[in-house]
C-alpha cells in the first residue's frame, strides 16, 4: 500500500547507479535485528537482505538550492524488508555514507544508523567501480566491487518479487524515547534493469552480524531515480 501524505513534500535527492544485491535469509536469523512492533516481510517462503550502494546529487530541503559539495556523495545501505499497519517499508541495519555532515544531520534528525566511510565511486563505461570502507570500524565493515545493467529496462510487475524488494515508499526508524517512527518517500516506478556485479570484498553484512548465504546474489541495477521525502512521523 503506497500512502502519499497529504502535506507538501520537505526535501528532494536523485539516487544515481544503484546497485540492488538480494540474499534470502530465514526470518528467524533477522528478528532480533528488527522492532517487535514490526512483521518481517517474506516473499517465496523466506526474507530477504538488501546491499544497496550508489551515489545521490541535488540532497536538500526542496525549497533550497543544492550545494555542489554537501548536497552530492556515494552511500550504501544493507536493508531489511518489514511493514506496520499494512504499509510495506523498510528497516536499515545500516548506512555508509561520505559526507560526515551527512551522517552527523541524518543521525539526528531521522534517527537512523548513518556511519562515516571512505568511498569512491567511478564510472567505467557503462559499469561502476565502487569503494567503501567505514570509518574506524572494528571488525572492518567494507565493501569494494564493480557492476552495471545487462539488459534493457524491465519495470517491476506488480506481485513478482523485483516489485516487492524494490517497491517501498517508506522507511522505519524509532524516536529516542524508543517510540516507532515513518518516514515516507515517492517516486516514479523504478527503472529496474538485470545486472551483473563482481565483488572483490564484501565485508559489510558478515560483521554486523548478518550471516548470508553462500549463494550468488539476486542482482538488479537502476540509472537514476528522482525521490521526495517527509518527515517522520509516530506510527
Amino acid at each position: 500500500m503506497h500512502v502519499i501524505p497529504s502535506s507538501p513534500p520537505l526535501w528532494r535527492q536523485t539516487w544515481h547507479d544503484l546497485l540492488f544485491a538480494h540474499w534470502p535469509v530465514p526470518v528467524a536469523q533477522l528478528r532480533a535485528f528488527v522492532p517487535p512492533e514490526l512483521t518481517i516481510d517474506e516473499y517465496d517462503g523466506t526474507s530477504w537482505v538488501g546491499l544497496v550502494p550508489f551515489r545521490m546529487t541535488d540532497v536538500t530541503l526542496r525549497v533550497l538550492p543544492a550545494l555542489p559539495w554537501l548536497s552530492a556523495f556515494p552511500e550504501m545501505n544493507l536493508r531489511l524488508y518489514v511493514t506496520h499497519e499494512g504499509q510495506p517499508g523498510i528497516w536499515f541495519v545500516s548506512l555508509d555514507a561520505a559526507r560526515w555532515l551527512a551522517v552527523q544531520t541524518a543521525r539526528r534528525a531521522a534517527h537512523l544508523p548513518y556511519f562515516h566511510a571512505r568511498m569512491s565511486v567511478e564510472n567505467v563505461g557503462d559499469n561502476v567501480s565502487y569503494v567503501s570502507e567505514r570509518r574506524g570500524a572494528r571488525p572492518r565493515v567494507a565493501f569494494r566491487g564493480i557492476y552495471g545493467p545487462k539488459g534493457p529496462v524491465e519495470p517491476a510487475a506488480p506481485g513478482s518479487l523485483a516489485h516487492f524488494l524494490t517497491a517501498r515508499y517508506c522507511l522505519y526508524t524509532r524516536f529516542p524515547d524508543g517510540g516507532l517512527a515513518r518516514l515516507s518517500i515517492d517516486h516514479a516506478p523504478w527503472p529496474l534493469q538485470p545486472a551483473q556485479a563482481r565483488f572483490d570484498v564484501n565485508l559489510v553484512a558478515d560483521p554486523q552480524g548478518i550471516r548470508l548465504p553462500q549463494t550468488a546474489p539476486l542482482l538488479h541495477f537502476s540509472r537514476r531515480l528522482d525521490v521526495v521525502g517527509w518527515g517522520l512521523t509516530e506510527v
